[in-house]
């Protein structure tokens, strides 16, 4: 039987894990569950004040931005778009398409797409 290890935190990730409970429209289980810690424990260090993020810092600080993604059955016809429009086409393994136009950060979008392929 394998022993199991306990993870430990420095203050600053979780300082960092406590702060980005602070985005609009994030719970803090969806926190927790990205940086595999137990909702629980993020509920405890929200507490605990040297952990806490102040009042008036917010994810918006450490520059988080949330994309807007619309998820749209694939219509049948499939049309080229044109190279001067600036959109990427991304087809994923599960067989869905992610269409980006406009301008992006290069960053964020592989971020997106690595935490889809999990």
């Amino acid at each position: 039987m394998a022993r199991r290890t306990r993870r430990l935190w420095t203050d600053e990730e979780n300082r960092s894990i406590c702060l980005r409970t602070t985005a609009p429209g994030v719970s803090v289980a969806q926190v927790a569950l990205r940086y595999a810690v137990n909702a629980n424990l993020t509920f405890k260090w929200l507490r605990d004040p040297k952990y806490r993020p102040k009042p008036g810092t917010g994810s918006e600080d450490v520059g988080l931005r949330f994309l807007p993604v619309e998820i749209v059955k694939e219509a049948p016809v499939i049309r080229q778009m044109p190279a001067t429009d600036n959109h990427i086409e991304i087809d994923l393994a599960d067989g869905h398409r992610m269409r980006i136009s406009g301008s992006y950060y290069p960053e964020a979008l592989a971020r997106l797409i690595r935490g889809l392929t999990v």
